[in-house]
């Protein structure tokens, strides 16, 4: 694994998603939020960062956690990230911790040349897969539904569908980045998103439904967003991608691997 670049690192350790609606309690040695109860784990433990003893900063998390149960299931998701302090992970399996997710730390730099050079298995828009951007309210509902259907959660409500599209929909216009939903004969059946923050282009939440796989769409997807991460000033592309999906195809296309970052589901 090659040395993590210092805009690698820093990009990685600012990469949080926060929506308005979420609660969070924040402290210098860890970040504990709550997702509304449609995320698929709306408890989640991030930015371990431990000046007293892992154990008793670990602790005070989930205790803290417990208090923000309400009507979800008694669990949190707790992330070890490139940063996380050495024990992390073996303190969180003595605790009940199971493995959830392993995900590559992926980065490539960014310009209007590679993109317009990148080599991808498929042409960036695939025989009858047209591309659409979530600033209408029907392409973005499309690519939250997608989005539960592959990656888990509920689908919100249509007032809560409603106040997040405005959010969005300014943000795809100003160039802070949005989803992309690919239809497939006019059937949505993928999506991922981008945020852009300065220079760097997260992106995130890149899936495609399996009786569509294997038709260049992922890679269509791909494409586009680094387009568009490009146009808006960005130079750095981050992604944490599954490491037997989709971590494969973005090394082929120019992403080089800077660790991994695991997530453990823990009983409270």
């Amino acid at each position: 694994m090659p040395k993590i670049p210092t805009d690698v690192a820093r990009a990685c350790g600012a990469w949080y998603f926060i929506p308005p609606s979420a609660r969070r309690v924040e402290t210098d040695e860890y970040l504990l939020l709550r997702y509304p109860d449609w995320y698929e784990h709306p408890l989640q433990l991030f930015g371990i960062l431990p000046e007293r003893p892992l154990a008793e900063v670990l602790d005070e998390a989930l205790d803290e956690a417990r208090a923000l149960i309400g009507e979800v299931a008694p669990e949190i998701l707790c992330w070890a990230r490139l940063t996380a302090p050495s024990g992390l992970d073996e303190a969180l399996s003595a605790r009940g911790g199971v493995l959830e997710e392993r995900l590559d730390v992926l980065a490539r730099t960014l310009s209007v040349e590679t993109v317009s050079a990148d080599t991808v298995p498929s042409p960036p828009a695939p025989e009858g897969v047209a591309l659409r951007w979530t600033d209408r309210f029907a392409t973005f509902v499309d690519a939250v539904r997608l989005n539960t259907e592959i990656f888990g959660g509920t689908l919100p409500p249509e007032d809560a569908l409603r106040r997040l599209f405005d959010e969005e929909a300014e943000k795809v216009r100003t160039g802070g980045g949005g989803s992309v939903v690919a239809y497939l004969d006019g059937t949505a059946v993928a999506a991922g998103g981008v945020t852009v923050v300065g220079p760097d282009a997260r992106l995130w939440g890149g899936g495609v439904l399996p009786e569509a796989r294997r038709r260049g769409i992922y890679a269509a997807l791909l494409h586009e967003r680094l387009r568009y991460g490009v146009a808006h000033g960005a130079r750095l592309a981050l992604v944490k991608g599954r490491v037997d999906t989709s971590a494969p195809l973005l090394r082929r296309t120019g992403f080089e691997g800077y660790g991994q970052e695991r997530s453990y589901l823990l009983p409270l």
